[in-house]
């Protein structure tokens, strides 16, 4: 017999943002089709597409406003690895190099998301990861930086990553990579609460 008790419950489970930021990466089209069908066990995946920089970033500090919202893994590619490289934090450098992305913002933003886990996540599931604090000068760094900021300043700020993924793998490993890290977030995302009924 169906439970239709739980089937009539809000969707308790937190999201994850997953945003492939380049747009000619072929990367994006796999993420997307791959959200229909997979998920990190416990949580909700929104998939972002590629947009310029500036609206992306508005995008997703918006949704972030939305309570469901508990993680942002931004997704691009490394020039300096042939490894998966999780990005632990960004400059405040504007996208042109020269001046800086915000006159009152912090000189650098920490990443928030677990990156030792998700860089023994990747190696665990065989493929070659690091974690650091290099970053490269460009639309993931940018984004990184913008979302941080954006961020309320308390323990339950949600968690923000950077997954570097090299050129040289195919769509099947980088998949797997973005899935592996994605997963090793969901691990630290707890159940939305519950509507408080007056």
């Amino acid at each position: 017999m169906l439970d239709t008790i739980a089937e009539n419950q809000p969707d308790r489970r937190p999201a994850i943002l997953v945003c492939v930021y380049e747009s000619d990466d072929p990367l994006w089209t796999a993420i997307d089709e791959e959200a229909a069908r997979w998920t990190p066990p416990g949580t909700r995946l929104r998939p972002v597409g590629p947009d310029d920089p500036a609206a992306l970033a508005a995008l997703i500090t918006g949704q972030l406003e939305d309570a469901d919202c508990r993680a942002v893994l931004l997704v691009g590619r490394t020039r300096k690895s042939n490894g998966f490289r999780v990005q632990m934090r960004a400059e405040n450098r504007a996208l042109d190099g020269g001046k800086k992305i915000s006159q009152t913002g912090p000189a650098l933003a920490r990443a928030t998301a677990p990156a030792a886990e998700m860089v023994r996540a990747l190696i665990d599931a065989g493929l070659a990861a690091d974690a650091t604090s290099d970053s490269e000068e460009d639309t993931g760094s940018y984004l990184l930086y913008c979302v941080l900021a954006a961020l309320p300043d308390n323990a339950d700020a949600p968690s923000v990553g950077l997954l570097r993924v090299p050129a040289s793998l195919n769509v099947d490993q980088l998949r797997i990579g973005v899935q592996t890290a994605a997963a090793a977030m969901a691990r630290h995302l707890s159940p939305l609460p519950r509507a408080r009924v007056n």
